[in-house]
């Protein structure tokens, strides 16, 4: 009861600090920005252990922070083994192959009506269905190495990347590609000093949202067949075992791979963006 009770005081005291440095004369300073998400993530990280301990939660149901990062250090090997099989081989080559394709795509789009009237609506058929479905048969047909996880990421990020591109490829107005022809520039000449800079917010924000996809899709795809590693292996075998330390290890390395992952797509974002007003102070 007392590991309880501390728990309540720790999160209503950090809960107070957090709110007062949110609202106080500095609060859009870097460090402040960075020091409110970072103590409330420690306070979660905290009032977990305690109350789990206090209120003796099984390890099957909840293990203690401490618990899992016990096991994610005693771990590392298997877990750099999972890394690489389901981050650097499926996720990145599928996301690397599926933007790129759909940018490609894009501009075709852009080029030929017939395109956009035609490929669209598929694409948002296509990016409807669930991937519960279209995993297992994509597995079947690349078999159950990282090939057919990198196949499944391709189909989850490219027409939200396709979508993207081809909305900021419209951003520029009529008056600016009408001045762009009084200059003689030609269709590729417009579409690179003119229309693709303009899309570059655009082109960002479907390269971030494809960050988190990418590393979904993969898991989820080892759920339907893989080789003995993988972080979607990994944790639907540990489930089965009742690991859930194990199960819960796998899931502070996929949220640091898709944090970093995210990350560098956004400070590269903001170092090729940063005359659009959203990086502006």
């Amino acid at each position: 009861m007392i590991l309880v009770l501390s728990a309540l005081i720790i999160w209503v005291a950090m809960w107070g600090l957090n709110t007062r440095l949110a609202n106080g004369p500095h609060a859009e300073t870097r460090f402040i920005r960075f020091l409110v998400p970072a103590i409330f993530g420690l306070t979660i990280l905290v009032a977990w252990e305690l109350l789990v301990r206090g209120l003796a939660v099984p390890l099957v149901i909840l293990p203690a922070p401490s618990h899992v990062m016990a096991t994610f250090f005693s771990e590392l090997p298997t877990l750099w083994l999972d890394f690489k099989q389901t981050f650097l081989k499926g996720a990145l080559s599928g996301y690397v192959i599926g933007c790129g394709a759909a940018f490609l795509a894009a501009i075709l789009v852009d080029r030929y009506d017939f395109l956009r009237r035609g490929l669209l609506p598929v694409g948002n058929f296509v990016a409807a269905l669930p991937i519960v479905g279209t995993a297992p048969i994509l597995v079947m047909w690349f078999g159950f190495d990282w090939q057919s996880k990198a196949a499944v990421v391709v189909v989850m990020v490219f027409f939200p990347m396709l979508v993207n591109t081809v909305a900021g490829l419209q951003e520029t107005t009529v008056m600016q590609r009408d001045l762009m022809r009084t200059y003689g520039a030609g269709y590729w000449a417009t579409l690179t000093k003119l229309r693709l800079p303009a899309a570059m917010p655009f082109i960002f924000n479907g390269l971030k949202i494809s960050t988190t996809l990418a590393l979904i899709g993969a898991i989820v795809a080892e759920f339907f067949g893989s080789p003995t590693m993988g972080m979607g292996f990994r944790i639907s075998t540990s489930v089965g075992q009742l690991a859930l330390d194990m199960v819960w290890a796998e899931i502070v390395v996929a949220a640091l791979a898709g944090s970093a992952f995210y990350g560098v797509v956004a400070l590269a974002e903001a170092s090729m963006t940063f005359w659009h007003p959203s990086h502006r102070k």
